[in-house]
């Protein structure tokens, strides 16, 4: 880069310290920010500034339309134009006017410009900086000691100021960086994945495709995107699509994009699941960093009616929990694929690119909403490959990362089949940090090496390829039978009263007192009754059969002349049972064996793997009257990324590990005592 990003960053941002006092640090971005805009606003159109102000005072243009259209041949191309008679150099000449004036100067850009900038709600912050005697101040600080003019600060480089800038603001008000952008070199790494299969296309003359994210955040993926295309074709056409809920650093975006002149009329502000502008939009590539870890309980109701329509609607798949909704993002942007067409020529079809913590990797049961996402989309062939990042490489985490590359359109030997890649050891580590950010990639050393491993298709260190089933299990619950003893012992009589059910016999349902306590009276002689009954059978023999007891029982009842229902047997009977393994297995009213939920277990079997041959091998050595109990199987899949890459270390030997503790333990006595002069 021509020129150092923090150091520029760290400049602007030091303007903040006129604010010291009458701003708290957590609002020092809501000055800086919208500045900060306005300042390279004012840089990009400062060239040609007088000749658009010679034809404006001409009068010959009178409509909005007419204006960007016109004004556009005159600034090269902007989409955006600014009429005031005042420049930021000329604010300076006023100081007692510098409100009206700046205010004058905002309001001659034309509409779309002026819109971002009242996202930042600039006309409160001037009215509040004019009346603490500090507008002239900033105004005049960003006049004399910043130059964002487009020949000394690329596009890029300024998408790098603004991610620093907002993380500076972030890292103050408490707020979560990683919302809003990720690094450059990580963005560049996901589109030359994304378009890696497409060279030849892209390359062709009159190359088109729509390009959207919808968590847009300042734009860095959108520009990103254009920039790597343009390399490859200067003539390739990108169109840009985005959305962001943060009004800020939506209008960061839209500033952006619309500076470019490349498709600021599609980038939307609202949240893409409940307010999706573009809900008849497909795309053949998308790019994404949901945020990490966020709840969307406050949007809870809308994603679950949503996902009630099924398939006619975006979450019809499943629903992660509730904490983590970037399995959500996944969805939206897969019901906005493109359709691939392999009869059409050109282009067509979707690619999409999405960065994820390891969660959605493995988290959720068989059955669970993760699951059955993750299900969904390897049963429908879109996973592609799984590029594993290295830790520390985002401004605001030090977890590991993962990049997903999702397609409609998987070709020859790719499909059926998904490619992990494990990028973990690719970085070089930065000689200062940005937040968490103590990692990053480097174009010619990580970037390209990545790319083609991802392009080889070839298993090796850093490439594993698996079938779409290896990623599949079966849950099966393995039942053991229930085996207790029965013992009519007084010890065994008083638990009979803590079972609900024989606590009921006792309980009115009647309202009028006089019934309430004879309903009461009735039910305690039969409890008595019930307990007479039963202690007058042989307290010392132990049965071992449930069946024969249970007949032992109903004879006494009906000697008793009492009319015992099955839900009252069967608290009386677990209130004389203990389990025992000696004893005979207890069956239902059709002679099967009945299930002990406390021995109940689950076993986790590859998909590949034959269920009844896994538990003829692994169960029933080991537990003989076990069975599967089929109603309860699952099919569920996960992605144990780690455990395909990982590095077995052999432990050193013990003993020479013992003599260097030992030769440690005496080198550091020897320096203690020196320190005392013991020796």
């Amino acid at each position: 880069m021509s020129i150092n990003i923090s150091e520029k960053s760290n400049f602007i941002w030091k303007i903040a310290d006129i604010l010291r006092g009458d701003y708290k640090q957590s609002e020092y971005g809501d000055v800086i920010l919208p500045f900060t805009v306005l300042c390279r606003l004012d840089s990009v159109l400062a060239p040609t500034k007088e000749r658009v102000m010679e034809v404006h005072r001409q009068g010959t243009y009178k409509t909005e339309y007419a204006k960007l259209a016109g004004f556009k041949s005159i600034t090269g191309g902007l989409k955006f134009y600014n009429i005031s008679e005042f420049t930021f150099d000329k604010l300076k000449n006023d100081a007692a006017n510098i409100a009206d004036n700046l205010t004058d100067f905002i309001k001659g850009f034309s509409e779309n410009a002026r819109t971002i900038l009242e996202s930042f709600d600039i006309y409160s912050q001037i009215a509040r900086l004019d009346k603490a005697n500090l507008l002239y101040l900033v105004v005049s600080r960003f006049v004399d000691d910043i130059d964002l003019h487009p020949d000394h600060v690329s596009n890029n480089e300024m998408g790098y100021i603004f991610e620093e800038l907002i993380r500076k603001f972030s890292e103050m008000s408490n707020e979560t960086a990683g919302e809003h952008f990720t690094p450059r070199e990580v963005i560049r790494l996901m589109v030359a994945i994304l378009f890696a299969p497409d060279m030849q296309l892209i390359n062709e003359p009159g190359f088109m495709a729509k390009l959207y994210d919808p968590a847009a955040g300042t734009g860095g993926m959108l520009s990103a995107g254009i920039e790597y295309a343009s390399e490859l074709n200067n003539q390739a056409m990108i169109e840009v699509y985005g959305q962001e809920l943060n009004e800020k650093t939506y209008a960061i975006c839209k500033s952006d994009t619309m500076i470019k002149g490349k498709g600021y009329e599609n980038i939307h502000l609202g949240n893409s699941f409940t307010d999706d502008a573009l809900p008849y939009g497909t795309f053949h590539y998308m790019l994404c960093n949901p945020p990490f870890g966020v709840e969307w309980k406050k949007y809870e109701k809308f994603i679950r009616d949503e996902n009630k329509r099924g398939d006619a609607g975006r979450f019809g798949a499943g629903l992660p929990r509730i904490s983590d909704g970037s399995l959500l993002f996944l969805q939206h942007m897969i019901s906005k694929m493109l359709e691939y067409d392999e009869k059409a020529e050109g282009l067509t079809g979707c690619r999409l690119a999405i960065v994820f913590n390891g969660s959605p990797l493995f988290t959720g049961d068989a059955g669970s909403g993760e699951s059955e996402i993750r299900r969904w989309i390897i049963e429908n062939g879109w996973l592609e490959t799984i590029i594993a990042l290295p830790d520390q490489l985002f401004y605001n985490t030090g977890i590991l990362t993962y990049v997903w590359i999702v397609t409609n359109r998987k070709k020859g030997i790719r499909k059926g089949k998904i490619q992990l890649i494990d990028g973990t050891s690719f970085f070089e580590r930065m000689r200062k940090p940005l937040g968490e950010k103590r990692k990053l990639l480097d174009e010619e050393k990580h970037i390209k090496p990545l790319v083609n491993i991802y392009g080889d298709f070839v298993e090796g260190e850093f490439c594993k390829i698996f079938d779409e089933d290896d990623f599949a299990y079966w849950k099966v619950t393995v039942e053991r039978p229930l085996r207790l003893n029965f013992q009519a012992s007084a010890e065994r009589i008083k638990r009979i009263r803590e079972q609900m059910a024989f606590e009921n016999l006792a309980t009115s349902r009647k309202h009028k007192p006089a019934e309430h306590e004879a309903e009461i009276a009735e039910g305690k002689k039969q409890q008595e009754a019930i307990l007479a009954a039963i202690t007058a059978l042989d307290g010392i023999v132990l049965y071992k059969n449930r069946t024969e007891f249970s007949k032992l029982l109903q004879k006494a009842f009906k000697k008793a002349g009492l009319d015992v229902k099955a839900p009252l047997m069967k608290a009386i009977l677990a209130g004389l049972s203990y389990k025992d393994e000696t004893a005979d297995i207890c069956t239902d009213s059709k002679g099967n064996p009945e299930p002990d939920a406390d021995l109940r277990d689950t076993e986790q079997i590859p998909f590949k793997e034959d269920i009844a041959a896994y538990i003829q091998r692994e169960v029933l050595p080991y537990a003989p009257d076990a069975w599967v109990d089929e109603s309860k199987t699952k099919k569920g899949y996960e992605i144990p990324f780690t455990r395909h890459f990982y590095k077995y270390t052999e432990l050193g030997d013990a003993d020479e590990t013992l003599r260097d503790i030992q030769a440690l333990g005496a080198k550091i006595q020897s320096a203690i005592a020196a320190l005392f002069g013991e020796v």
